[in-house]
């Protein structure tokens, strides 16, 4: 490690170079500060990744999707040059349920024994979301009560039949990757809450459509390619291949240990995932009840699985390439059309729950093989577009639970208790420390816009601080 009196000196060190902890790092930097990014990993993007198809295209294995009320990812995309396009929405969509297969038109499947149910359930459910102050939401009239009962518990007494509440599951499978028996009522109904912003009020469907929702559009090139603009701007100030192992305060600074390099700063800025926090040294240790919280913000179990073919046939057919899968024997929660923009090749994406009692006699999807993992997604595939969906031309599969920085996704979701007894410390500031990352964001937490807020409150955060003391002009 290297000698304190030869370690670097910046005013911000920021650990993590995903969304949040670049578009902190820019913030900074345009304020006049001198900044280092420490990213683990050998890439820049977190979890927003893109891989390519040909020369000419990419897909994403990671975040992808904005809509309306996104506005802070948006204006940093069209700030560093990156646009957007239209998800693909054109034509009916498939509901596969127990193997036969429907089409169906708007957000709502054609499940007559579930419908009135579902829609039942989803007005109480905006009803109650409504009462939650998306800042504080431990301090709602009902938060106890809310947050001692799993959302799957508030939402069986909100529903004459099990049928909505599956079919709840089936839609919160891409969103917590998981079930409605994972996340607190009071975490589920404050996470629909968020699905706006300042001025417009979450709702189900906002969170959950594509028209309208927050699948509306896609970027250009891919959503990492936001991330590579920004760390292109910052230059050496970002560097890879650097996992932070100790944090050290004092109480004119902050020291930033790696393997092998330390660096001192005024400030820090913190934007890995919660989980991953409590895996750093920390000296002071971090207060018991934020590591308790930190410790408790583990991540689902989700995994992208993307099929391309040379064409997307289905379109010929009416079909858009969406689906929903209510099914024991299937792992996939939803699927969507993910072609590139021209159509030039087809791309199918599922969402897959990679572990739970889902299918298979409990079996985890992820303890497949790689065979028998593409063949179950492929199969499902099959059930809603046609055979064709067998034989593609490249098979593309992140599991986000083996991504050793990462551990899961989509997002941390907070189970009863931990919100009500511990909420209070999610963004508190440790000492230097300012926290950023997708979880530390009242609007869209867990997406790309609640990443883009969460670093630019923790910059100005520094900046309403400390923003006037920099090395390079500290007496």
């Amino acid at each position: 490690m290297t000698e304190m009196s030869q370690a670097p000196h910046v005013d911000v060190v920021v650990v993590g170079a995903g969304l949040a902890g670049l578009t902190a790092a820019r913030e900074l930097t345009a304020a006049g500060l001198t900044v280092r990014v420490l990213e683990a990993r050998n890439r820049v993007g977190g979890r927003t990744v893109n891989h390519a198809l040909g020369e000419n295209s990419v897909v994403e294995t990671g975040g992808q999707f904005v809509g309306p009320t996104q506005d802070h990812i948006l204006r940093l995309a069209a700030s560093v040059g990156v646009g957007t396009f239209p998800a693909y929405d054109t034509g009916s969509s498939m509901y596969v349920k127990n193997g036969n297969a429907r089409r169906f038109d708007g957000g709502v499947p054609p499940d007559l024994a579930a419908l009135p149910d579902v829609g039942v359930l989803v007005a109480r459910i905006d009803r109650a979301a409504k009462q939650i102050p998306v800042d504080r939401p431990w301090s709602a009239p009902r938060a106890r009560e809310w947050d001692t009962q799993t959302l799957a518990t508030w939402a069986r007494r909100h529903s004459a039949t099990a049928g909505g509440v599956e079919l709840l599951d089936i839609l919160l499978g891409s969103v917590f990757g998981g079930t409605s028996a994972d996340a607190s009522a009071l975490f589920g109904l404050a996470y629909v809450a968020g699905a706006g912003n300042e001025y417009t009020p979450g709702t189900v469907d906002r969170l959950m459509s594509v028209a309208g929702g927050a699948q509306q559009w896609r970027f250009l090139g891919g959503s990492q390619a936001i991330c590579i603009e920004i760390a292109k701007q910052l230059g050496d100030a970002v560097r890879l291949d650097t996992p932070v192992r100790r944090v050290e305060q004092y109480p004119d600074r902050v020291v930033v240990c790696s393997d092998t390099d330390s660096w001192i700063a005024r400030s820090a800025v913190v934007a890995i995932p919660p989980v991953l926090v409590t895996r750093i040294d920390w000296s002071p240790a971090l207060p018991a009840p934020q590591e308790a919280l930190f410790q408790r913000m583990n991540f689902g179990g989700l995994a992208k699985c993307e099929a391309v073919y040379p064409e997307p046939f289905w379109r010929a057919s009416g079909l858009s390439g969406q689906a929903l899968f209510r099914d024991s024997d299937v792992p996939v929660s939803s699927m969507f059309d993910n072609s590139p923009p021209d159509g030039s090749q087809g791309v199918l994406m599922g969402f897959v729950g990679t572990w739970g009692a889902r299918h298979r006699g409990g079996r985890n999807w992820s303890d497949g093989t790689d065979a028998e993992r593409r063949g179950e997604v492929l199969r499902a595939f099959a059930s809603a577009v046609g055979p064709r969906a067998l034989e593609p031309t490249e098979w593309i599969e992140l599991d986000w639970t083996r991504e050793h920085w990462t551990r899961g996704g989509p997002t941390a979701v907070l189970a009863p208790g931990v919100l009500t007894e511990l909420g209070r410390w999610r963004d508190t500031a440790f000492g230097r420390v300012q926290w950023a990352g997708a979880e530390h964001s009242d609007y869209w937490n867990g997406y790309m816009d609640g990443a883009v807020r969460s670093g630019e409150n923790a910059a100005a955060a520094i900046l309403s601080t400390e923003g006037e003391l920099s090395w390079n002009n500290a007496s």
